[in-house]
């Protein structure tokens, strides 16, 4: 009898000595180089999670992992998708970071004033999303950094973009000055892909806005070099060449040197910075601007002053 009692307690002691020391290998962090992304699919057996980890060197042992996650139930839990690892990490929080669906996000950017074309090219080309999607008008989308899992459709971002755009409209139509000459936010649009495309200044943006606002007020011709661009072009190739005198007598609605009043539609995707130019445009006698050689542009009131500051720039640019 004490020799079984003695076993018993042998047993117990080593059970226990064995459970402190399993706990201390899931606690300790491994010790990770660099960035690791993780990629767990749908359906992926818990041997596979394990051999990913250990493949990535993120656990010593498999069966360590295997245990851990058995013992306490979590593998019906794990979330398919990416995990980020930049750190130090133990399986007890390997197993908590695939069992939470805090996946890791990736960004796709679209810069202000990309054509729909350009846009669309963009999203062709991330592999790491899946899908076609429905092709879109310019205008459609607004430009910004969006976040999505690998395996998203191109269209989720294409919808995602398209809800920004609707919002950030909205917002700007409901809070525009008063007496802007623009009939709905379908033209403010349209004149802040104009104001998008003439000047990569931000803070000129409001100064470029007040100009064409100006304009519109006085039932002057635009005479915007974007617009015949998007003429010649429709926005599905790049133009490659400067404009010509001929250019600016193509017969075309987007001609704004030969058609008054806004283009029939946006001519790119302008941004929510040009977009909140349009609404609030500086409070300028401006009628006329010239790129002044260094980036900017100069303003002018009258023709007059606007020929100076071409001439300016024509001997800036000889």
């Amino acid at each position: 009898m004490k020799k079984l009692l003695f076993l018993l307690l042998i047993c117990l002691g080593t059970a226990a000595f064995l459970c402190v020391k399993f706990q201390q290998i899931v606690n300790t962090p491994q010790k990770i180089e660099g960035e690791k992304i993780l990629q767990i699919n749908s359906g992926d057996s818990l041997l596979n999670v394990a051999s990913s980890l250990y493949e990535q060197k993120l656990i010593n042992q498999k069966w360590q992992f295997i245990l851990y996650m058995k013992i306490n139930r979590l593998y019906p839990n794990v979330k398919a998708g990416e995990y980020l690892v930049d750190k130090d990490i133990s399986i007890v929080e390997l197993g908590n970071l695939i069992t939470s669906g805090k996946a890791f996000l990736r960004k796709i950017t679209f810069a202000e004033g990309l054509t729909s074309r350009e846009i669309a090219n963009i999203l062709l080309n991330n592999n790491y999303l899946s899908n076609d999607f429905k092709s879109f008008n310019e205008g459609y989308v607004l430009p910004e950094t969006y976040t999505f899992s690998r395996g998203d459709t191109r269209q989720k971002i294409v919808n995602k973009a398209h809800a920004a755009l609707k919002e950030t409209l909205q917002q700007a139509w409901d809070e525009r000055d008063a007496d802007l000459p623009l009939k709905n936010k379908e033209e403010m649009l349209i004149l802040a892909s104009i104001v998008e495309k003439e000047t990569g200044v931000a803070n000129e943006r409001p100064q470029v806005a007040s100009v064409f606002i100006n304009r519109l007020r006085k039932g002057m011709l635009l005479q915007t070099d974007p617009t015949v661009i998007y003429a010649l072009t429709q926005g599905k190739t790049d133009l490659r060449r400067k404009l010509t005198l001929k250019d600016l007598e193509t017969d075309n609605p987007y001609n704004t040197y030969k058609y008054a009043g806004l283009p029939p539609t946006p001519i790119c995707n302008p941004g929510k910075a040009a977009i909140m130019a349009v609404a609030h445009p500086d409070k300028t006698p401006y009628l006329y601007f010239v790129a002044s050689g260094n980036g900017g542009h100069n303003f002018a009131r009258t023709l007059a002053e606007h020929n100076d500051n071409v001439r300016q720039w024509r001997r800036l640019n000889k």
